[in-house]
């Protein structure tokens, strides 16, 4: 192929193996595209390709991707609106037959296997570091571990108590994002050896930070969660190696979190008898 394809907000390059898009910016460009700015998705990662008409005299291009082939569609996991939609093209509708034309040459290029789930991600994440507010803490990703610190202004008291957080890789089995668009949106961290905390309520669950009004957009919190799934899934050690990294806690971290214990306890939130007790705990895990 290697011809081009221009819609709105977007543009799609054939090359041999793969499709580059190219996201426009602009103040009607969604800002998850103008965050994501271009993609490429190889043949191998895609399941189908359709044309349907869409709004307003247009049609829409989507190339369906494979399961298991794209860590943000992953961790999306169907909730992005059409709008937001990456594998969606939206052209004039004077541009069907030139769209149909390159939806034939797509199908053409399908792997034989389009139908199962990809055995690995086909399609790169956003690189970090990266970072997002959200409601009760700030989100940072360094490309090794996920931390999480806490803001006096928003998170609970549970949070406070436990200290800011931070989970090497592997200490981590994936990644659950709710979206912000919607009510009770969070991004919760998945551990490797539960502890139950994945059935705690996430305002509650230190291994998760929520959302709100303005916390934690689509465009900054999506393409961090999809760094994160990436990196977990590439990077997982075998797992003997990870239980010895899980058994030992970073001498920092557990300073951080005892710091923060004092300030419970000389604000009255904690008792003398807390204070003392969970101090003793975080410094056996030295």
């Amino acid at each position: 192929m290697g011809d081009v394809l221009a819609g709105i907000q977007a543009t799609w390059e054939f090359e041999t193996d793969s499709v580059l898009i190219r996201f426009e910016r602009g103040i009607r460009t969604p800002k998850l595209f103008s965050a994501l700015r271009e993609r490429r998705i190889p043949h191998e990662a895609l399941a189908g390709v359709t044309l349907s008409p869409g709004k307003r005299g247009t049609v829409v291009l989507r190339a369906e991707p494979r399961p298991g082939a794209d860590p943000l569609m992953e961790a999306a996991a169907g909730q992005l609106k059409d709008t937001s939609d990456p594998y969606r093209l939206v052209l004039p509708a004077e541009r069907e037959t030139l769209a149909e034309y390159y939806a034939d040459e797509l199908r053409a290029a399908l792997p034989g296997d389009a139908d199962s789930p990809a055995d690995r991600y086909l399609v790169a994440a956003p690189e970090g570091p990266l970072g997002f507010k959200a409601y009760d803490g700030k989100a940072s990703f360094d490309g090794s571990k996920v931390s999480f610190r806490w803001f006096w202004t928003g998170a609970s008291t549970a949070k406070w108590k436990a200290g800011d957080q931070s989970f090497p890789l592997a200490e981590l089995s994936g990644v659950e994002w709710r979206s912000p668009e919607i009510l009770e949106g969070y991004l919760r961290l998945l551990r490797r050896d539960p502890d139950g905390s994945g059935a705690t309520q996430p305002d509650q669950d230190p291994a998760a930070v929520v959302f709100g009004l303005g916390y934690g957009p689509v465009h900054e919190s999506l393409p961090f969660a999809a760094a994160v799934l990436q990196a977990v899934r590439t990077h997982a050690p075998a797992p003997a190696l990870a239980a010895a990294r899980a058994s030992r806690r970073d001498p920092a971290d557990i300073a951080d979190r005892i710091r923060h214990l004092g300030d419970l306890h000389g604000a009255g939130l904690v008792t003398d008898e807390e204070f003392h007790l969970k101090k003793a705990e975080l410094l056996a895990e030295l």
